[in-house]
C-alpha cells in the first residue's frame, strides 16, 4: 500500500464513494459537517478526522466534495478550515460544482497562500459511476499538476479530460449540466406526448434509444432519480451568462421546465444557489 495519506472533506453521496475507491491503495482520511456519519464512515474503512484543519495537518492531497460555494469557502477558509492547518506543500482538488468565476477567484485568493496548489476538478456521471470508479473528471489548472495526480485520480475516474486553466473544468461541468437537464426535460415531454397519443411510454423509450433521439438522460432513466441539484445547476449557468451579458434563451426555458418536472413529481427542491463573493 502507498503510505501517502489522502484526505476528503465531504463524505456524502459522492465523496464517500470516491474515498472508498482508494482505501485498498492509500490510507484515506475524511471529515464531514454531518458528524452523524462518523461511525459508518469508520466502519467502511475511512479514518475519521474531526475537522478540516486537522485533516490538512495529515494529508498532502485533499479532495473537497461539497455542494455549494459557501460550503467550499468554509471548508477552506473557515475557523477550522484547511488553510489554518496547511504547513507544507498541499494540493487541494475541488470536486464541487461551482461557478467558473468563483473558481478563478478562489485560485487568486489561494495564490497568496504559501504551500497550496489548486486543481479544478468537478465530476460527472453520478453515484453509480463513483462507486464503480467510472467517473468523468473535468479538469482545469496546471497540466503538470494534473499529470502528477493522474495515477491517483484514475482510481475513481476512467475519463480525465483536461480543459485548460483554472475555471475551465467548471465551464465544462456547467455546460454538461445544462445539456443534461435540457435533455431530461425534453425527453420527458416527448415521452408524455407519445403516451397521450396512445403509444406505450416504455416501448417508445426503447425505440428512441436506438434512434437519433437517444440521449444519456433518457437511456439511464434519469427521470427516476430526484434531480437534486437541477435548479442550482441552472441558476449557476444563468448567473455566469448574466455576468457575461451572453444570451441563453433556451437555458431560461430549461430552468422553468426542470422546475415543473420536479413540482409534478413532488420532488425535493434543490438547495438554493447563493453567489459567494470573496472579500478583497
Amino acid at each position: 500500500m502507498n503510505t501517502e495519506k489522502i484526505g476528503f472533506v465531504g463524505l456524502g453521496r459522492m465523496g464517500l464513494r470516491m474515498a472508498l475507491r482508494l482505501i485498498d491503495s492509500y490510507p484515506v482520511y475524511g471529515t464531514d459537517k454531518a458528524v452523524s456519519l462518523k461511525q459508518s464512515v469508520r466502519d467502511k474503512g475511512v479514518n475519521w478526522i474531526d475537522d478540516s484543519k486537522s485533516l490538512a495537518r495529515l494529508c498532502r492531497h485533499i479532495f473537497v466534495v461539497a455542494g455549494t460555494e459557501i460550503e467550499v469557502t468554509e471548508i477552506i477558509f473557515g475557523k477550522r478550515g484547511l488553510i489554518s492547518g496547511i504547513d507544507s506543500d498541499t494540493t487541494i482538488v475541488v470536486c464541487a460544482t461551482v461557478r467558473p468565476s468563483y473558481m478563478r477567484a478562489l485560485a487568486e485568493r489561494l495564490s497568496q497562500t504559501k504551500f497550496v496548489k489548486l486543481l479544478d476538478c468537478p465530476i460527472a456521471r453520478g453515484e453509480m459511476a463513483a462507486e464503480s470508479g467510472d467517473l468523468l473528471l473535468f479538469v482545469g489548472g496546471d497540466r503538470g499538476l494534473l499529470d502528477s495526480l493522474e495515477q491517483l485520480l484514475a482510481h475513481f475516474g476512467t475519463d480525465i479530460e483536461f480543459l485548460g486553466p483554472i475555471g475551465s473544468g467548471q465551464v465544462a461541468k456547467a455546460v454538461n449540466n445544462y445539456l443534461l437537464w435540457a435533455c431530461l426535460t425534453a425527453s420527458m415531454e416527448g415521452l408524455d406526448f407519445g403516451e397521450r397519443m396512445g403509444v406505450d411510454k416504455e416501448r417508445l423509450r426503447i425505440a428512441l434509444e436506438k434512434s437519433s433521439g437517444a440521449n444519456w438522460a433518457m437511456s439511464t432513466r434519469a427521470d427516476d432519480r430526484p434531480a437534486l441539484w437541477a435548479e442550482k445547476d441552472m441558476a449557476l449557468f444563468l448567473s455566469e451568462a448574466d455576468r457575461l451579458r451572453f444570451s441563453v434563451p433556451i437555458a431560461g426555458q430549461v430552468r422553468e421546465a426542470i422546475k415543473l418536472f420536479k413540482v409534478d413529481r413532488h420532488l425535493e427542491r434543490s438547495p438554493d444557489f447563493e453567489e459567494y463573493k470573496f472579500l478583497t
